[in-house]
């Protein structure tokens, strides 16, 4: 028995470990239209402006459920809001839909019944996430760079990785 607790605060420590030090990557959602929500009398062109989509990202359409829909049309078809034979049609039903932006292209979006001409509708480009930035190299030697260095990108995290190991262990006894 005590070599399975082992095993697990062994098992635990790296699981931490490797979670504080791996990077972050993190999807953006957007809320579509953003406080105004998927609704008529919003330049959705305007609300996309300036953004950057990501492969990756979410596109949260909040509506009037009874009145309103959400769907993917291609480039002509949104261009001239027509609405019978959608790529896809994202509505639930419950006037809160999530699409996801998995693919690196442009996505058109309108609303039928007649709202897409009243402007609702958006063109979204998604693209690849930029690189990494590269890390800089170290300018100089000096033990007080070096010192620094380690400890904000390795010291630290692994202090955070034993304190969570040495919680876990001390719930287990």
């Amino acid at each position: 028995m005590e070599g399975l607790k082992r095993g697990i605060v062994l098992t635990a420590a790296t699981l931490m470990f490797a979670a504080v030090m791996l990077p972050e990557v993190a999807a953006v959602r957007y809320i579509v239209g953003a406080n105004m929500g998927w609704t008529s009398n919003v330049n959705y062109t305007i609300w996309a402006q300036g953004k950057h989509f990501y492969n990756g990202d979410w596109l949260f359409f909040v509506y009037d459920r009874n009145q309103m829909n959400v769907l993917e049309v291609n480039k002509t078809d949104y261009e001239n809001c027509i609405s019978d034979h959608p790529l896809h049609n994202w509505t639930t039903g419950a006037g809160r839909d999530v699409v996801p932006l998995n693919v690196t292209r442009n996505y058109y979006f309108i609303s039928g019944k007649g709202f897409c001409f009243g402007g609702m509708k958006v063109a979204i480009h998604v693209e690849n996430p930029p690189p990494p930035p590269s890390s800089s190299p170290v300018r100089s030697a000096s033990p007080t760079s070096l010192l620094s260095n380690f400890r904000g990108h390795v010291f630290v995290p692994a202090l955070f990785a034993v304190a969570a190991v040495w919680d876990s262990f001390l719930m287990l006894l």
